[in-house]
């Protein structure tokens, strides 16, 4: 059989363009397919031509197909605005100057509408966290955060507090079976949910590569300030959203996010929102993506597939916890708080960004937890429209994991803990109660953002 050469002039008639990719598309033909039939080779490079990004991931035709895509082109320079919107603060004396600032830069944006500086708020990458930002047609990949859909989930269950004490052995097994912690933390074994199943993963070059990893993952807690706790729930009143009758419970209660499927997300997101968006400095960090365009509609399905996933994984972990206890919860409450909403705002849609703050539109429910030791609590949005319906998302830091390192000691830690009756199961010193604001002031600062339905009180305490 004689071996087939393929010629730059067969390339045009094809109606491949001038330029580098008639050489690279010849190179790979005739080095490939030197024995295919012409009429193969014709099909499959028309293919190519008409569908090219459908090509980019394959080994051999993706030199070809990367040719034939036009590059990404980084558009002008944005000036931030002189004079930012004005926005609201919660707490003004609970938050330090560089949250302030970064959320004054924040708002200095051409994209932003409207924006809110929770007391919780701490200086971050971008947007604070604890800031909320509103824009218009665009998304902050920074705005969101490297953890996407970081979230919130508490179980009630109808059974007596005092069994901590009783079997105090099996509740901390228990903590210690059903997830794992640590950054590159993975099972042998993993569970299963519809997530895996989601068409994004098929659909997005992104994250089609994560997929094995983010299985691998599905049920694990991470590293940092997440963790899962037993305690007890108080409940005062019937409250007819929260519809748990008056009384005391045990609580299962969880706080991660999206582990490597969100935080890849997020990094190749910025990257390109940055070489898209090019920004001042000190703004760099809030890059945008817009909306009505490939990349930014792209960014937003992955997003989504992150916060389910961070969802999934709270799901799993409370689902084997329940299962061991032979008993179903019988209340449920979670939200995110590293996430980005289309929401009405003034009569407009908009992007709502809350980078560490919790959902409070009326009658919302959410966690706001404290510490280690102090008290969270379950809260009811007032539906504030100062604060874009944001609440805090927790007590807040009130020195860095650094500062912590160097200020708190052992002995600290382990006289506070047995003060308050909490057995610890891992965890750090940059994570000790000292190391965060006074949870009970937060709650004062944001007492027009939310109403307390009830309360958590941590007694075993599982970290990295």
């Amino acid at each position: 059989m004689s071996k087939l050469k393929i010629t730059g002039k067969q390339l045009r008639s094809l109606g491949f363009p001038e330029g580098p990719v008639i050489s690279v598309a010849m190179q790979v033909i005739n080095s490939h397919y030197k024995h295919w039939e012409w009429d193969a080779v014709e099909a499959l490079l028309t293919e190519v031509l008409t569908h090219p990004k459908t090509f980019l991931e394959d080994e051999i035709l993706g030199k070809i197909a990367v040719k034939l895509v036009p590059e990404e082109k980084a558009e002008k320079y944005h000036d931030l605005l002189d004079k930012g919107i004005g926005f609201e603060v919660y707490g003004d004396e609970h938050i330090e100057q560089g949250a302030k600032h970064q959320m004054y830069t924040a708002v200095k944006l051409p994209i932003a509408r409207q924006g809110a500086l929770m007391p919780d708020a701490h200086q971050g990458y971008g947007l604070p966290i604890g800031g909320v930002l509103a824009t218009e047609g665009a998304v902050i990949p920074y705005g969101v955060g490297v953890d996407i859909g970081c979230r919130m989930c508490l179980s009630v269950f109808d059974i007596r507090p005092s069994e901590l004490v009783a079997k105090a052995g099996w509740f901390e097994q228990e903590l210690i079976r059903s997830t794992l912690f640590g950054s590159g933390a993975e099972f042998k074994s993993p569970s299963d949910h519809e997530v895996m199943e989601s068409e994004v993963f098929g659909l997005n070059k992104v994250v089609k590569g994560l997929h094995h990893k983010a299985w691998k993952q599905l049920g694990s807690s991470g590293s940092g300030n997440h963790f899962v706790e037993f305690g007890i729930v108080e409940v005062d009143s019937l409250d007819e959203v929260l519809k748990i009758p008056p009384g005391t419970y045990l609580g299962l209660l969880s706080h991660s996010g999206s582990r490597a499927l969100g935080a890849n997300i997020a990094n190749h997101y910025t990257k390109l929102a940055k070489s898209l968006c090019r920004l001042p400095g000190e703004a760099q960090n809030l890059a945008w993506l817009k909306l009505d365009e490939e990349a930014g509609l792209d960014y937003w399905h992955a997003m989504d597939l992150a916060g389910d996933y961070a969802s999934a994984c709270h799901h799993v972990i409370h689902a084997k916890i329940a299962k061991s206890l032979k008993e179903k919860p019988i209340r449920m409450v979670e939200n995110h708080h590293n996430f980005a909403w289309k929401e009405e705002v003034d009569g407009q849609e908009l992007i709502v960004h809350r980078k560490g703050a919790t959902p409070a539109a009326k009658d919302v429910l959410g966690i706001i937890p404290g510490s280690m030791t102090a008290n969270g609590y379950i809260v009811k949005g007032k539906g504030n429209l100062a604060s874009i319906n944001s609440a805090s998302h927790g007590a807040g830091r009130l020195m860095s994991r650094s500062s912590a390192f160097k200020s708190i000691t052992e002995k600290m830690l382990k006289d506070i803990l047995s003060d308050h009756g909490v057995k610890l199961i891992g965890g750090g010193l940059d994570e000790a109660p000292f190391a965060y604001k006074n949870i009970d002031e937060v709650m004062v600062a944001q007492s027009d953002l939310v109403d307390v339905v009830g309360k958590f009180t941590p007694k075993l305490v599982r970290m990295a």
